[in-house]
């Protein structure tokens, strides 16, 4: 629990420089790829992260490797500062936390649609719409099918589930009736 507080905190402070200089998606897209470069490569991960290798050497490697990436000067000065502070290993949970912090900053909601059936785009656009509606925040949906729901859709926005599947209606109805209650 207190490394999740501690990655919240050092994202939250990023968002804040971007909302102050405006660019919150530039730091966003650049810690994402960051990110991603650290994640697929569990080699260099663990060199920069291993505290047997000596902090300098370690911070000459992550200081190379930003040198030849193309983001900016705050990006770069916030990497270092998460490493100098012994917190680039939390750089995946960090990214993760900017991720919803400028996605609320933008009045984004994520959400995940499960369907049966293949929908078609007309039908995605007008669930996205209804729930961007319902919610007041655009909605960006992630489309999933699932035959095992035999109908309908399940659609997950943060913790809110709305469940319309008939195997869900299916399984109350079952539980209804062996409690004795009438269908």
């Amino acid at each position: 629990m207190k490394n999740l507080a501690i990655a919240r905190r050092y994202a939250k402070a990023l968002l804040a420089i971007g909302k102050d200089d405006g660019n919150a998606e530039t730091y966003r897209s650049e810690l994402r790829g960051v990110t991603r470069i650290f994640c697929e490569d569990q080699q260099l991960e663990t060199v920069i992260n291993n505290p047997l290798y000596p902090s300098v050497s370690r911070k000459q490697i992550l200081q190379s490797i930003l040198q030849k990436l193309d983001i900016s000067a705050v990006m770069k000065s916030y990497l270092l500062l998460l490493f100098d502070k012994g917190r680039f290993g939390f750089l995946k949970v960090i990214c993760e936390f900017y991720e919803k912090l400028a996605d609320d900053y933008k009045g984004i909601a994520r959400a995940n649609l499960t369907s049966a059936i293949e929908l078609s785009a007309e039908t995605i656009e007008k669930i996205r719409s209804a729930l961007s509606r319902k919610t007041g925040r655009e909605i960006v949906l992630a489309v999933e099918h699932d035959p095992m729901l035999i109908g309908g859709i399940v659609t997950k926005i943060g913790d809110l589930v709305l469940d319309g599947s008939i195997r869900t209606q299916l399984l109350n109805m079952k539980e209804s009736l062996k409690r004795g209650e009438r269908v």
